[in-house]
């Protein structure tokens, strides 16, 4: 039987959430006829080798955030020579930092929306771009820390007081409606249009009961579905992504423009999660689709 450690927890802001994904994949390993050692992970570098001893087969990586998906622990992995599922270093460390993401991404030819980078302190002083337009941690993920400037905006200063993520990005805001794109190595699987019940897509609506609705598939015209799958799919090569990504944008059907917002490679795992209801969508429940990321796990050392 295929022995497989499956880390969830970690130290980023996400902790929470990969906890919650790595609880259900634990269980959907098992129902798929794994053998499972759940794993959390700490700020204790050698705990983890020690709860990595003996070896297993395979290293399901559910960590989210800093240290889980920005190329820290995929190293660590591939210095141990353990096969592990997603992304490995390059790739994770190019999506986890958004702006050599949007590099990536236009150089590729992919749609991204006009921004800088700044220190903080700079928005105390003057908008960085004409408003309206988000302010967002580079390398945080699941909306931590986004804020939305509109005209007229008097929220500069208290987002400079709370601010604790370094650098920041500055960001067009594209009106309109937000998709999102799963990824399975080369196949897109459908696209999803998320509502939240409030304000915008933040932590909360991502993670509350009731913070958002998401219709699948989206009701947007077909040509912007195909177009929506396509640009997932290029983002997923141009970062050299492997095995499953998410792909945000923005579609705005008053002008018909659609922007590449961010690549996910460590998207939500729980069984309500955005990518598992793609691929519940599609026919692959939610054990074959954990199943399937094992399978497909390697080692880049």
């Amino acid at each position: 039987m295929i022995r497989v450690a499956v880390l969830m927890g970690g130290m980023s802001s996400e902790r929470e959430v990969s906890m919650r994904s790595g609880t259900q994949v634990a269980a959907a390993l098992r129902e798929a006829g794994f053998e499972v050692v759940p794993v959390e992970v700490g700020e204790d570098l050698a705990a983890l080798l020690v709860a990595l001893t003996p070896r297993p087969d395979v290293v399901f990586n559910a960590l989210h955030g800093r240290f889980g998906e920005d190329g820290t622990i995929q190293g660590v992995l591939d210095y141990l020579g353990l096969p592990y599922t997603h992304s490995g270093v390059r790739a994770s460390a190019l999506a986890m930092d958004k702006a050599a993401a949007k590099a990536v991404f236009a150089a590729a030819g992919l749609p991204v929306a006009p921004h800088r980078i700044i220190d903080i302190a700079e928005l105390a002083d003057h908008d960085p771009l004409p408003p309206p337009y988000v302010v967002k941690p580079v390398s945080e993920g699941s909306s931590v820390g986004v804020h939305i400037v509109k005209p007229g905006d008097n929220s500069r200063a208290e987002i400079v007081a709370n601010w604790h993520f370094g650098p920041a990005m500055v960001e067009q805001y594209i009106p309109g409606r937000e998709l999102t794109v799963g990824v399975l190595e080369d196949r897109a699987l459908t696209v999803t249009e998320i509502l939240p019940t409030e304000k915008f897509y933040d932590y909360q609506a991502k993670y509350a009961a009731g913070g958002s609705r998401h219709v699948l598939p989206a009701e947007v015209p077909e040509a912007i579905s195909k177009a929506a799958k396509d640009i997932a799919v290029a983002a997923h090569k141009a970062l050299g992504c492997r095995g499953a990504s998410r792909s945000d944008l923005r579609y705005d059907d008053a002008s018909g423009r659609l922007v590449l917002l961010e690549v996910n490679t460590q998207p939500g795992m729980t069984a309500t999660s955005l990518l598992p209801e793609q691929a519940a969508h599609e026919g692959m429940d939610f054990p074959a689709l954990c199943a399937w990321m094992v399978e497909r796990a390697t080692c880049r050392a």
